[in-house]
């Protein structure tokens, strides 16, 4: 598919498709994460508590997350260039429509509209990933993933549009925004190769339950649970930090959607930087590396204000341990980097494993992914509600990754036991090959 992709298009058919793939992503993403910024004042304006307010916010994550797997699959059969169209135009009326909203189960049922802007990914994944060959793939998808910095665009401009002109004119920016991009999406990339080749030869493409079949394997779900803590744990915090902000740091909205981005950035534009090191090094190893230093992050941004009060010997010493905003910064920044490493080693795996089936696959994994943006932030002003400790969102991070990281480790050393069974004895190491020699001799 390679060869013949470059002798026909000569590189500007792959070119364009990721490139206007990847800003139209970025413009879905930063409608998907809306709520990041206009749900702090919409929280005030009803009177809503920590856990209506993580509802609220994640609703669109939902409709955009269940709806992924239909939209690979829907890309693989249409072609990704209608799909998208469809999915960025449904969404502009949708987030026109939020400007209407009075009471809370209004704003959450246009909410569920605005999620569909959240589908774009799945449907960018398959059309992206049948421009390139499986050596270049982890670094198109890279480029393509790193739309999500759409968030950021979201937290650097929404909050001045706000304060300026008040939260309508936010979503009805970022409407028109969409309509926008769907007309420059649509007459500046042609139809993927693979549908082109179809309807050439007049063939049909294969049908729904042929496109599932894959997700009937195990290691398709551990692909998800990976990209439940990379992607929706992103998306989470996306969502979470400036609330996060305001809280514990008694900042102002601007100023905390500013530091938030600061989370996000790296947590998107590295993601070009995880597709070559995946391709490069391979995803495997990216994912060691973002699960371990995650788990790093995630426990030291656990660790609440402690006041400690140590009984000396003819007095008691008092300190207190508490961290300070750069710390914090800091912390956040290493994470949403790794984070992004690993989002896009996730997708690399993909393509290499289940090469006729990126829709179905790619849609399951960015669903449940997805979903992790939409339960996390509940889970998170529940645990507020519950616990009254700012950092217990950390702890359940900490717990997710934890988990996701044994998960692969176990995984991956039955894989490689089944492929060279010497590995499960110990006699590659060499005190314990000495003893069975001495054992064997005596």
């Amino acid at each position: 598919m390679a060869t013949g992709l470059n002798h026909k298009t000569g590189g500007h058919g792959e070119t364009r498709a990721l490139a206007a793939s990847t800003v139209s992503f970025t413009v879905c993403f930063a409608v998907w994460t809306i709520f990041s910024i206009i749900g702090v004042q919409i929280k005030q304006n009803l009177g809503l508590n920590e856990t209506q307010f993580g509802l609220l916010a994640g609703t669109p994550i939902l409709t955009g997350s269940l709806i992924r797997i239909f939209l690979g699959i829907w890309t693989d059969q249409f072609g990704g260039r209608v799909i998208n169209v469809v999915v960025m135009l449904l969404a502009a009326v949708a987030t026109w429509l939020l400007t209407y909203a009075e009471t809370y189960p209004q704003f959450l049922l246009a909410a569920l509209g605005v999620g569909i802007a959240g589908g774009s990914f799945a449907v960018g994944v398959a059309y992206v990933s049948k421009w390139y060959p499986k050596e270049r793939q982890g670094m198109a998808l890279g480029i393509f993933g790193a739309g999500n910095v759409g968030a950021a665009v979201t937290k650097f401009l929404a909050p001045f549009v706000m304060v300026a002109m008040g939260w309508q004119a936010v979503a009805q920016i970022w409407a028109v925004a969409l309509v926008v991009m769907a007309a420059i999406f649509w007459f500046t990339t042609d139809d993927d190769p693979d549908l082109i080749e179809r309807r050439r030869n007049h063939k049909h493409a294969k049908g729904t339950l042929l496109q599932l079949e894959p997700l009937k394997n195990l290691q398709v779900w551990r692909f998800s649970l990976y990209y439940f803590f990379v992607f929706g744990a992103f998306v989470a915090l996306a969502l979470w930090l400036p609330q996060y902000l305001v809280g514990v740091y008694g900042l102002d909205i601007k100023q905390a959607g500013m530091i938030a981005a600061f989370y996000s950035i790296p947590g998107s534009l590295f993601r070009v930087l995880g597709g070559w090191l995946s391709d490069r090094y391979g995803a495997r190893r990216v994912m060691y590396w973002t699960f371990i230093m995650s788990v790093i992050c995630t426990f030291l941004l656990s660790y609440p204000p402690t006041h400690y009060v140590v009984r000396g010997i003819d007095r008691d010493i008092e300190f207190t341990l508490e961290m300070g905003l750069p710390v914090f910064m800091f912390l956040i920044f290493v994470l949403g980097f790794f984070m992004s490493l690993g989002k896009a080693a996730v997708f690399k795996h993909i393509p290499v494993y289940y090469a006729g089936h990126v829709g179905a696959v790619g849609g399951l994994v960015g669903m449940i992914g997805g979903l992790g943006g939409f339960i996390l932030p509940i889970a998170f002003g529940a645990l507020n509600d519950l616990t009254h400790i700012w950092t217990s969102c950390f702890m359940l991070l900490f717990a997710l990754v934890a988990t996701a990281l044994t998960w692969m480790h176990f995984a991956i050393r039955i894989l490689d036991q089944k492929q060279h069974p010497e590995l499960a004895r110990p006699a590659y190491l060499p005190e314990l090959s000495e003893k069975e020699h001495r054992h064997r001799t005596a």
